[in-house]
């Protein structure tokens, strides 16, 4: 057996990733790797992106740049122009970014699962009664992004953003490991709500969840670091216009991003639990009757 393959025998152990991943001091590891992962050093670059190959299935053909600054750099690659155009159709919503498709349906008075059987309320998530009115009977989708992935996300539709709110929280692990042991995962992690109108008026909300090794979420339309050091509580009125497929911004490793929607959109063919899907592609449709 290859040191690959046995790395990923033992991860796949329940268990003993759990332990690896949440059961250490989570904040310091993820405030170490921020630092970590931004040093300038060439030998520390390559041994950083040689050893990340070593737990994933990390695929570098599609940067924009063959040579990175840092592990950093890496983690947070431009793609070269075109890969991610997003569909054309202006009934549909695409999804905001690459990502494996999660726990997804109805919105059933304000609750929604993270795993089959594991459910947890969209008021703990968003902290803002008002939003939960207009989404506590929508549509939801969760995106997870793993570390190897593109971790750029991108404008689902049309609109303007209107708030941005950012949530202190803990650093869980966001995998399905995770998500089975932890309950509210998701209410409990650092997060940021970004607040959309859609240019046809309707609420659809993002919800970007920091994870472990997670320095932060960056926007580009906000001059600030959303992360552990953001002092206060952070609620940022603005009114930033976007159009399907522009770059909002990234998350500094992998994560997962909350999708809600209104009640009459639907899913479009071939969304389904543990599909992998690329920022761009049909993720809802709005009725044809608009």
């Amino acid at each position: 057996m290859t040191i690959k393959g046995l790395i990923s025998a033992l991860t796949e152990q329940e268990d003993l990733n759990f332990l690896l991943t949440n059961r250490i001091p989570r904040a310091a590891v993820t405030r170490f790797m921020g630092w970590f992962s931004k040093i300038e050093n060439s030998l520390v670059r390559d041994l950083s992106i040689a050893c990340w190959r070593l737990f994933s299935e990390l695929d570098l053909s599609e940067a924009k740049k063959s040579e990175f600054k840092s592990l950093h750099d890496c983690f947070t690659r431009e793609l070269r122009p075109g890969l991610r155009p997003p569909d054309a159709d202006p009934q549909v919503v695409v999804s905001p970014s690459d990502g494996i498709i999660g726990a997804h349906g109805t919105i059933r008075d304000g609750e929604l699962y993270q795993i089959k059987g594991a459910p947890y309320s969209l008021l703990d998530l968003l902290g803002d009664g008002a939003l939960v009115e207009q989404h506590k009977n929508g549509r939801f989708i969760t995106l997870r992004l793993t570390s190897s992935m593109y971790h750029r996300f991108h404008a689902p539709y049309d609109g303007r953003i209107s708030r941005v709110s950012f949530i202190h929280g803990d650093v869980w692990n966001v995998n399905p490991i995770a998500l089975k042991r932890v309950e509210r995962l998701f209410c409990k992690n650092e997060r940021a709500v970004l607040q959309t109108r859609l240019s046809t008026g309707e609420a659809l909300t993002l919800v970007p969840v920091a994870a472990i090794l997670v320095a932060s979420i960056r926007l580009h339309f906000l001059d600030v670091a959303l992360n552990a050091q953001t002092k206060g509580p952070v609620d940022i009125a603005c009114d930033v216009s976007v159009r399907k497929g522009d770059e909002l911004g990234w998350f500094e490793h992998g994560s997962t991003i909350i999708v809600l929607a209104p009640d009459h959109f639907e899913f479009c063919d071939g969304v389904s639990e543990g599909v992998r899907i690329r920022a761009g592609q049909p993720l809802l449709r709005k009725p044809a009757t608009e």
